[in-house]
This record gives structure tokens, C-alpha cells and sequence, in this order.
């Protein structure tokens, strides 16, 4: 794990908690350290604060993101919703608005895992010219493959596994994304902008008023 926090006292006890839990703890402070620490030794998993000195959490979670998929919970200490829906754009997987219990950043940090981890079968999902390869977790679209985040990846293997059904935005939430009770719909937008923008914008349909459809690529 890697705790990228500048506050000393929320950083130790983040990872104070984690160790508990039984993981291996690295702590950064600024957001080059951080950069440079989940280059140098690969984390499971970024517990990610959103301002940061050097450069703030946004930028980190960008750089990361682009050299290597990998789960980020990202702490922020601001409720504006602009905030959160940037930083899921740019790659994290879920929030925690400070203050927070340890408990249930615990049981995040838990949520995430499961889901990368989960077990999946040799078989690949094939609709057209996009290929899921559900053992290794990779994504192409006519032979090119998309850098996925791992929210990404599971929403697009939902709505894959039931092409053309519509899928209601509360049930993408609970079930493809795993997110918690009284999240907003709208993190649910931004990760199908993203697959959009990574996939084609003609991959994922929008039902208003509802929510999303895959629809079989040619």
C-alpha cells in the first residue's frame, strides 16, 4: 500500500490502520514522493490525498495512472462534487471525505481489492471489435489496447456481459462499481465519459432519464 498524505497525523494513523489490517505501508508526503515511490515499488493500492504540496492529487493520480493501472481511494477535504467527478476522471476509484472513521476507510481499501482480485475464467467477452480478456483484465477495441482504470474495467464488463440491456445509473453504482450508499449518480457519468473517450464514443449509449447501454460494436 501507499499513503500519499502531507498531514502527518492523518498519514500515520491511515497507515497505522492499514498495517493492522495486515498490508505493507509506504507513506509519501508530497506528490512527487509519491509519484516516485508507486514507480519504484508498485502498490496493490494508493490511499491519495487530493491537495498535496508539489503537486496536488489530481496530477499524481494521472501520473500513475498512465504508466500502470492500479486502485485509488482518494481523500478530499472539500464536498463540492466538481471536485470528486475531476478526480474519478483522472483515474480514482472511490473517495472518502475527511473527517472519516478509520473503519471505514478499512473496509474501502477491502471493497477495491475484492474487486481487482476477483476471480475470473480463461474466456474472453468478444462483441464485434471489442475483445475483454477477463483473465488478464485487458481491454482492445479493433487490436488496440485501452488503459483502463479498475472501476473502468468492471463497468465496462457489466454492461459487456448484458449488451444492449439498459442499466439503471443506482444499479452500475451498486453492482458494476461497488460504490457506497449515497453516492451520486454522477460518478457513474464521468467513468462512461472516460470509457468513451478511451474505447469510442459510440461504444455506450445513454438512455436519459435511465442510464446505459452497450451497444455491440461493428
Amino acid at each position: 500500500m501507499l499513503v500519499v498524505e502531507d498531514d502527518i497525523t492523518i498519514a500515520e494513523s491511515v497507515a497505522a490502520r492499514l498495517r493492522a489490517e495486515g498490508f505493507v505501508v509506504s507513506v509519501a508526503h508530497d506528490g512527487p514522493s509519491g509519484v516516485a515511490m508507486a514507480a519504484s515499488f508498485v502498490p496493490d493500492l494508493v490511499v491519495l490525498d487530493v491537495m498535496l504540496p508539489g503537486f496536488d492529487g489530481l496530477e499524481v493520480c494521472r501520473r500513475i495512472q498512465a504508466s500502470r493501472s492500479v486502485p485509488v481511494l482518494m481523500l478530499t477535504a472539500r464536498g463540492d462534487e466538481t471536485d470528486l467527478l475531476v478526480g474519478l476522471a483522472v483515474g480514482a476509484d472511490d473517495y472518502l471525505t475527511k473527517p472519516f472513521s478509520m473503519r471505514e476507510l478499512a473496509a474501502r481499501v477491502h471493497v477495491l481489492l475484492r474487486r481487482v482480485s476477483r476471480a475470473t475464467t480463461s474466456r474472453s467477452l468478444e462483441l464485434g471489435d471489442l475483445v475483454i480478456d477477463l483473465a488478464a483484465r485487458r481491454v482492445s477495441r479493433s487490436g488496440v489496447e485501452a488503459h483502463l482504470t479498475p472501476t473502468e474495467y468492471d463497468l465496462l464488463v457489466f454492461l459487456a456481459e448484458r449488451p444492449s440491456a439498459v442499466q439503471a445509473r443506482e444499479r452500475l453504482l451498486a453492482e458494476a462499481c461497488g460504490w457506497h450508499e449515497g453516492a451520486s449518480s454522477r460518478t457513474v457519468d464521468s467513468h462512461v465519459k472516460a470509457l468513451r473517450r478511451k474505447l469510442g464514443a459510440d461504444l455506450i449509449r445513454t438512455v436519459h432519464g435511465v442510464g446505459y447501454a452497450l451497444e455491440v460494436p461493428r
